[in-house]
């Protein structure tokens, strides 16, 4: 039966993305969502727990686990917000910064080999979907 909705080969992709993730970081031994938030975090910038939380998707409370998994491993840093201590700062430690370079590695090399047969215009219309798709569950 041929399915032509958007949003079911999204879920189809990610799941599929996730496992390969999970075979490619398996050494790593982190969960798809700590995989999530180590590669936001991999350019080095710190972020509000709520600036991450909307740049991976995920609700304050599930956040709140992952982010507790993250510290007790050494992977990150928690702090008040200098100038507002109502803000939490995630700040990845030096291990952090040495997995989350794996994790952004890893996530482009899988990317290059998945997009490589496509052209350039066709990826840039699939980031506009998926933006789209975002923008429309907030």
């Amino acid at each position: 039966m041929k399915n032509d909705s958007v949003i079911l080969e999204l879920q189809r992709a990610t799941h599929a993305t996730l496992h390969l993730l999970a075979t490619e970081l398996a050494d790593l031994d982190l969960t798809a969502s700590e995989i999530n938030a180590l590669g936001n975090l991999a350019d080095g910038a710190s972020r509000t727990v709520s600036e991450l939380g909307a740049a991976i998707g995920t609700r304050p409370a599930t956040l709140t686990g992952i982010l507790d998994r993250l510290e007790r491993r050494g992977l990150i840093t928690r702090a008040a917000r200098p100038g507002d201590r109502r803000a939490v700062l995630i700040t990845l430690t030096d291990d952090g910064v040495r997995t989350a370079a794996q994790i952004r590695h890893t996530l482009r090399t899988v990317e290059q080999r998945a997009l490589a047969g496509l052209p350039a215009d066709v990826v840039h219309g699939a980031r506009a979907v998926l933006r789209a798709l975002t923008e429309a569950a907030r």
